[in-house]
C-alpha cells in the first residue's frame, strides 16, 4: 500500500466516525524577505491553504513585515528571540533551556514579543514556538505570566493545556531529515508519520496535526511534495485545514 492510499483509508476512517480530520502548516525560521520566501508565499497562495510563520523576532526585517502587509492567510508566530543556541557541545542545540537565568530568558522573549508587536501588528499572535522545538519545562509555567497564549513545540503534545491559560498546538511531520543528510526525509516517510499522527489523534488525543517546513532549508524533493500533499489534502472529502489564528483563537487575546 502506498502512502497516499494509507492516509486517504486513515481520512475514511476519520469519515466513519463521523469526523474531521484537522491539519495545519507552520514553516519556520523566516527573517527576511528571500528567493525562498517568495517561493513559499507562491506555494501558500496557489494552495490556499493557512499559513503559520514562525519569525525570529530578533533578525526580523522591516522588508519582512512590508512583505506580509498584504498577504492574506498568513499568521506571525514568535519564534523564540534570536535563534541562539545557548546548550553545552554534548547537549541538544536550546535557546529557551535551563542554561541561563529564567528571567534572562523570559525578558528575551518579552523582548521580542515588543519587536513582532512593532513590526507585524494585529498579525502576530501571542504563540511561542520554541527553536529546535525545545523549551525548559521550568519555563513553561511563566508563559503566560508575560503574555503567551499559545505554545507550538514538535510531536505528540502531553495536554492541550500544560499550565492554565496556555493552549498547545504542536507540529507532527517535518519534511527535512536533520540526521540523515538534511535533504528531504522522503514521501513515504512523511506520508507514514501523518497517517501514525493521525491514528494516534483519532484513538485518544483528538489533536490537530501539523505539517512542518523550512523555507530556507528544503530541497526540490520537499517542495515538490509540499505542493503535492496540499492539493490532495484540499481535494480530499472530511480534510480541513486550519489557520493558527482559528486554532489559538480562544486564547490568542494579550493584555
Amino acid at each position: 500500500m502506498t502512502g497516499w492510499q494509507a492516509f486517504a483509508d486513515e481520512v475514511a476512517r476519520w469519515r466513519e466516525a463521523g469526523r474531521t480530520v484537522e491539519l495545519w502548516w507552520r514553516d519556520d525560521d523566516a527573517v527576511d524577505v528571500t528567493a525562498e520566501f517568495d517561493r513559499l508565499l507562491a506555494l501558500h497562495n496557489a494552495t490556499s491553504v493557512p499559513l503559520a510563520l514562525a519569525v525570529v523576532p530578533a533578525l526580523a526585517t522591516l522588508a519582512l513585515a512590508a512583505r506580509l502587509a498584504g498577504e492574506p492567510g498568513v499568521d506571525v508566530i514568535q519564534h523564540g528571540y534570536g535563534h541562539v543556541n545557548h546548550a553545552a557541545e554534548s547537549e541538544k542545540k536550546c535557546e529557551l533551556g535551563p542554561q541561563r537565568p529564567a528571567m534572562l530568558v523570559l525578558g528575551e522573549l518579552g523582548t521580542g514579543w515588543l519587536a513582532m508587536e512593532r513590526l507585524f501588528g494585529a498579525r502576530a499572535l501571542a504563540v511561542l514556538v520554541p527553536p529546535w522545538n525545545r523549551i525548559s519545562p521550568g519555563l513553561v509555567p511563566a508563559l503566560p505570566e508575560i503574555g503567551f497564549t499559545g505554545l507550538s513545540t514538535f510531536g505528540a503534545r502531553g495536554r492541550a493545556e500544560p499550565v492554565r491559560g496556555l493552549r498547545q498546538i504542536n507540529t507532527h511531520v517535518d519534511l527535512i531529515d536533520w540526521k540523515g543528510g538534511r535533504g528531504f526525509v522522503g514521501e513515504e516517510a512523511a506520508l507514514a508519520a501523518l497517517v501514525r499522527t493521525l491514528g494516534r489523534a483519532r484513538a485518544g488525543t483528538g489533536e490537530p496535526v501539523g505539517l512542518l517546513s523550512h523555507h530556507l532549508a528544503m530541497d526540490e524533493g520537499a517542495w515538490d511534495f509540499l505542493i503535492s500533499f496540499w492539493v490532495s489534502a484540499n481535494r480530499m472529502p472530511g480534510v480541513k485545514m486550519t489557520s493558527a489564528h482559528e486554532l489559538f483563537a480562544s486564547r490568542e487575546a494579550r493584555p
